[in-house]
Parts: structure tokens; sequence; C-alpha cells
């Protein structure tokens, strides 16, 4: 005879033993494949927004600088230093100028893109110039020590005793320095700062136990250096760019602004500031407009730098 049960009874199964479902979980978490610091690292990236706004913003102006000559034969159809005394001081959208003309009748988009382009090239050159100098320096410092350490420190010491900016007027004003020489010039002056942070991160990594057992194990200087130390060094040097990248664009305007810069009739960003001076009174616009790519450019790479900062930092952690 068949067991009747009340309508709505579930039978109850026997609960499964806390060991099996310890077990189970134990083997989904072996089953997930852990990701890497640097899909950690993006994963933060990700979820800041502005970071990731402000990343948007650096390509457009990236690809706005580069492709100057596309944007001068394709859009504009002038060269930056095509004059028409006939059209000087037009507004932006008058007679086909989409940023208006200066003084001399340049059309104001073509030397604002090819500007854009000056300013950064020089700024991206001295930035790898200081890692090159700086980071060599550092390392050296750091990693050897001793008497190799004491002659590089107090040379970063009187260094840094002397005043930047008084040290580029000085230099520019004895030399007359292209672009690429500017790029140099301020680089000599900016390196110190990059040389006494890896020194230190050096010199806290040298002591840690797979360094030691390297050494114990005899592996050579150089291996110890490219396996065990460049890597955990080259986040801060990474970070340490995108933060110095939109100083060197602020300093390299200020010198072509002061006419100790990029000389004319070659345009910087600055030394459009410069002539833009002048004319005030017959259009606003010659200021405003590469005042404001200077000003959306150095924003949106410091907040995308204060970002990676912040996604390469290992204290963080997951979330």
């Amino acid at each position: 005879m068949a067991e009747v049960r009340p309508e709505g009874f579930a039978e109850r199964r026997p609960a499964a033993p806390a060991t099996s479902r310890v077990a189970d979980d134990l083997s989904r978490v072996g089953r997930t494949k852990p990701r890497s610091n640097a899909q950690q690292a993006w994963a933060r990236f990700r979820r800041n927004r502005l970071a990731m706004a402000s990343i948007v913003v650096v390509l457009l102006v990236f690809a706005f600088g580069f492709g100057a000559p596309l944007i001068s034969r394709y859009v504009t159809h002038v060269g930056y230093d095509t004059q028409s005394l006939l059209d000087k001081f037009k507004k932006p959208g008058e007679d086909g100028y989409i940023l208006g003309t200066d003084n001399l009748g340049r059309d104001v988009l073509t030397r604002l893109a090819y500007g854009a382009r000056m300013s950064m090239m020089v700024a991206i050159l001295a930035v790898a110039s200081a890692l090159l100098l700086g980071g060599t320096l550092g390392s050296l410092a750091g990693y050897y020590g001793r008497w190799i350490d004491s002659v590089i420190m107090r040379f970063v010491d009187i260094m840094l005793s002397i005043p930047s900016l008084f040290l580029l007027i000085f230099i520019n004003t004895l030399f007359t320095v292209g672009a690429t020489a500017l790029a140099f010039v301020i680089a000599s002056v900016s390196w110190m700062g990059l040389a006494r942070l890896i020194r230190g991160e050096i010199m806290s990594i040298k002591r840690r136990d797979y360094v030691e057992a390297a050494r114990v194990l005899g592996a050579p200087d150089s291996r110890i250096i490219t396996r065990h130390i460049l890597p955990n060094v080259t986040p801060i040097v990474i970070v340490w760019a995108t933060l110095a990248l939109p100083a060197f664009i602020l300093v390299e305007a200020a010198l072509s602004f002061l006419g100790l810069g990029v000389q004319v009739p070659v345009p910087s960003l600055g030394n459009m500031l410069s002539d833009a001076i002048t004319y005030i009174s017959h259009s606003w616009s010659l200021i405003f407009i590469p005042g404001f790519v200077i000003y959306i450019t150095v924003l949106a790479i410091n907040l995308f730098g204060n970002g990676l900062r912040d996604a390469l930092d290992p204290r963080l952690g997951e979330n």
C-alpha cells in the first residue's frame, strides 16, 4: 500500500556533511584561474570613471596633435606658416576658418594642431631623457651603494640646490636651442627626483628574501636587476612619467611664452599665447584657444596619472 502524504508535504533529504561542502568550495576555488597583477590593476583602473574619461581626452588630444599634417592637408588646406594679410583677425567660423586667423592671417586651427604636436613632442622627449638619466643613476646608487651612492647622491643634492627655472632661463639665454635641445635642457634639470625615488625603491627591494635567495644561488647582478628588481620598479617609473609629462608641457609653454623655447615661425602652444597677448583687443579667441588646449591637456594627463597610480598601487589589493 502506497504511503499517503499530506498536500504540500515535501520530503526532506539529509543535509550534506559539512566536510563535503567545504570540499566543493575548495574545488571551485581551485578551478578559478587567479588574475595577474596587470589584470587586477586594469580592473581597478576601469572602475575609476574619472580616469577612464581622462584617457579618452588624452587620446583625442594626442590624435589631434600628431595628426596635424592630416588636418593641414585635408581640413584646412593651408600650412602653419601660410599667411594672408587680407584675412587677418577672422573670427572662428568666419569665411571658412574654423578657429579664425591671427594677426598675419594664419589659420589658427592648423597652428594649434602643430603647436600641440610640438609641445607634446618636447615633453615626451624630455620625459624619456629624464627617465634614462635619472633611472640609470638612481639604479646604480641604490643597487651598489657605498661610494657610488655617496658620489651620485651628493651630485643630486647639488643639482637640487639650484633653482630649476633659473637654470633653464640661464641656459636658454646663453644658447639658442631648438625643440630637441630644449627637451634635453628640461630633462637635465628634472631627473633628480626620479633618481632619488628609484634609489630608495631599489634599496628596499634588494633586501627582500627572493633577491637574497637569487644572490645566494649565484645569480649575476645583471640577472638580479633585470629579473627581480626592474619589474618591481617599473610601475613607479610609469606613474612618474605620466605625472611628469603635464609638468614638462607647462615648462615648455612657459619658456616659449617668454621667448626662450620654440622659436617662431614654428608654432607651439607657448609662443601662440605670447603672440596673442599683443592682439587680445582684436580677438579674444587667439589667447583663449591655446590656453584652453594647455589646460585640458594637462588636466586630463594628471587625472590619468592619478588613476594609474591608484591602480598600480599593490597596497590597494582586490576589492
